[in-house]
This record gives C-alpha cells, sequence and structure tokens, in this order.
C-alpha cells in the first residue's frame, strides 16, 4: 500500500511520511489527511516488508531501507516547492538520515518517538551480529523481531557525521514519558547535534505526563495529537 494525497499539481509543501517498524502506511494516514488540508502534497510509501497482513518484518536489510527512503524523497521532491520529512519510531531513524545526508533537499523534519537505540542497552557485538544475521533471529513479546530492528538500528548508525547543508532549516522531536522502547536521551540529542550542524531551529516537545501515553503515539488512539503534530512541523 503507498498512500498519497494530491491537489492535482505541485504545492507549496509536499510532506513526506515514514511509518515505523511492524506498521504501514495506515499508521500515518489521518496525519496525511491533516496535512493535505493545509495545502500539502503527501506521500507516505510502505517500506520493505511492510504494511501487509502476511509481512513477516524481517527479511530487510539496512540497505534496502536506505534506498527506499530515498527513491521516497525523490518522489516527494517532485510534488512540492519546499520538502519536509516526518517519521515515526524506526521511520525517524531514516527520516533523520535523509535530514542528514539529504539536506540540500529537506527543510523541515518532525521525528515522533524516534528510535536510534532501544531503552535497554543492547551491546554493540550483539547489534552487529544480528543485523548481519549471524545470529539466529528471536522475536520478543511485542513481535519484535532482533534482526529486522538491528537494520533501523544500522542506518541510525550510519548518519554522517558531516551532513549536507542548505535546505535544512526546522527540525522538532516529540517524546513520550511513558515510552519503554526507545533511548530518551539519545531520541533528542541526535537530532539535536543535526539542527546544530545544519544551523536549524531545534525543538524538543515532550508530551504530557499522567496522559497514558506510551511508545505509539499516532493513529486513531491518539488522534487529538494530530494538530500538536502538525503545528510543531510548521512553526
Amino acid at each position: 500500500m503507498t498512500l498519497r494525497r494530491s491537489h492535482g499539481g505541485r504545492t507549496a509543501k509536499a510532506v513526506l511520511l515514514l511509518h515505523g517498524y511492524t506498521h504501514g502506511p495506515r499508521q500515518v494516514e489521518r496525519l496525511a489527511g491533516l496535512f493535505y488540508e493545509r495545502g500539502c502534497n503527501v506521500y507516505a510509501p510502505a517500506a520493505p516488508g511492510h504494511g501487509t497482513p502476511d509481512a513477516t518484518h524481517r527479511g530487510f536489510t539496512s540497505r534496502e531501507l536506505l534506498r527506499y527512503a530515498g527513491d521516497a524523497l525523490d518522489v516527494t521532491a517532485t510534488l512540492g516547492d519546499e520538502v519536509g520529512v516526518v517519521g515515526v519510531s524506526a521511520g525517524a531513524a531514516l527520516a533523520t538520515w535523509l535530514g542528514a545526508s539529504r539536506g540540500d533537499t529537506v527543510a523541515r523534519l518532525l521525528l515522533i518517538t524516534p528510535l536510534f537505540a532501544p531503552r535497554r542497552r543492547v551491546p554493540w557485538p550483539l547489534t552487529t551480529l544480528y543485523g548481519l544475521r549471524l545470529l539466529p533471529d528471536h522475536v520478543d513479546a511485542r513481535g519484535y523481531s532482533f534482526t529486522a530492528v538491528a537494520q533501523y538500528l544500522r542506518v541510525a548508525a550510519s548518519l554522517p557525521k558531516r551532513p549536507a547543508v542548505g535546505a535544512l532549516r526546522r527540525v522538532a522531536v516529540v517524546t513520550s514519558p511513558g515510552d519503554t522502547v526507545i533511548d530518551a536521551a539519545r531520541a533528542v540529542a541526535v537530532p539535536r547535534r543535526l539542527a546544530e550542524a545544519a544551523g536549524a531551529a531545534f525543538t524538543h516537545h515532550m508530551l504530557p505526563e499522567g496522559e497514558g501515553h506510551a511508545h505509539n503515539v499516532i493513529g486513531a488512539h491518539a488522534e487529538a495529537l494530530d494538530e500538536l503534530y502538525a503545528d510543531l512541523y510548521d512553526a
């Protein structure tokens, strides 16, 4: 499934939405509709191995993920004069990679609970061995494949030390107080460094305590947050 929302021609702004691991474009469908209502053309393709009922979420490689993200950005760049990327969780790692490696094209980044590292520290050798498929895969209680997640962590580890610059002017990050999946410090520090290197504005928004927010904070169950996300992107 690929989700497109088009006004029938090139618009002032175009937005690429990259969903999270084990999800598909439907995860960002409501937010895509809101961006469309605000005059943007929107593109949200399914990542390799994602978005179908029989997807195993474990057969793709980090190289395939990067090719998917780059190709998706190329499509989005034909849809609007200003191009931005919204990424969710593992998709936010891809969005950050685009902002760093294609910062001459990407003007805005919105990163929702970005996964650059898991909350529980995983020894680097294990991440590497799972990433290279040198260990048998393991699937945890959430249905996460260690091999598949390691591909996204390899993307996060491959961010260029000297990002491409020229277009990037805003980076916004959303984190959740109840998130037990991601390393919260890295979720903020990595995009902050990117913004500083690019001379872009940086905003970190922590969702309120006591409202039951966990890791997955987008979709029908979190509809009330859609306006917040669109405003953080547009600010």
